[in-house]
Formats: structure tokens, sequence, C-alpha cells
């Protein structure tokens, strides 16, 4: 069995590129640090995984993923190679994402990125908990719900 379960920070924002042809598909590529579990003479280790993931679940990280972001990742470990310019053979290894989703709350990732930059096509604010009206419930923006990534 091929299964791979990853939790970490991506190190810069998802790089998306479409295929070519008349059904144009999403291929984000990403690269996430996870936190080795020891540490190395009292610092903190991590190890870099290249990520990809196509589709739908690629146009999902161009939108709401952005450097320094915590997630959490199922997938696949898949390897290959290719000779680059130089007649080097290249060996890759990657993880074939099949699931990703959020691991921490917006205002913690936002806490974590030193400097927000701003961002095209950002989605709008989300309601926090001081907008929540007498009954506990949030009120929800108008427009929100085309902004939604799912049906």
């Amino acid at each position: 069995m091929n299964k791979v379960i990853l939790m970490g920070r991506l190190t810069r924002d998802p790089d998306v590129r479409y295929s070519a042809g008349e059904n144009a598909l999403a291929i984000a590529r990403y690269t996430l640090a996870v936190d080795r579990r020891f540490k190395r003479d009292g610092e903190a280790t991590a190890d870099f995984i290249n990520c990809v993931v196509f589709g739908r679940s690629a146009e999902f990280a161009e939108k709401y993923f952005h450097q320094g972001i915590r997630i959490v990742v199922s997938g696949r470990i898949q390897t290959g190679s290719y000779t680059n310019r130089d007649g080097v053979k290249v060996y890759t290894t990657e993880v074939v994402v099949e699931d990703q989703e959020f691991a921490e709350s917006k205002a913690a990732s936002d806490a974590y990125v030193p400097q927000q930059r701003p961002r095209q096509n950002a989605a709008p604010a989300m309601p926090t908990p001081e907008s929540a009206s007498v009954d506990g419930f949030m009120n929800i923006p108008d427009g929100i719900d085309e902004e939604l990534p799912f049906s």
C-alpha cells in the first residue's frame, strides 16, 4: 500500500499551471515544510516535501493556500526520473495529493506569516466571533456563497 499523510507549512505560494488542450487541467505544485519529531542540537529541523495536486483541488490550492499556511495532505508517493539538459539523469520523489485541508484557523495562519502581502483574487473576509449575533451564530456576509469552493 502506498499512502502518506503529512502536516506542514507551505514554503511558498503554490505554483499553478494549466495543461494544454481543449480541456485544460490545473496542476498545482507546492512544498511542505514538515517538522521532524526530534530536534538536532536543540534546533528544530524539517523535511521539505514536494507535492503535486490536480484539477479542482489545484484550483482550490491556488485560491486559498499561501506561504506559511499549515495544511494536512494525504496521497501517495511517486518517484520518477528524467534527463536534464546536461544529459544527467535526475531522480524525483513527490507526493501526489489526493486530499488536502486546512490544519489551523485563518487567524492562526495569518499570525504566523510576519508580513501579509495583498493577494490577487483574495476571498472575502470571513466573519469573526465578534460579529456573532445574540443567538451565538455569526452573521454571514452577502455574496459569500458565490465564493465557496464547493457546490
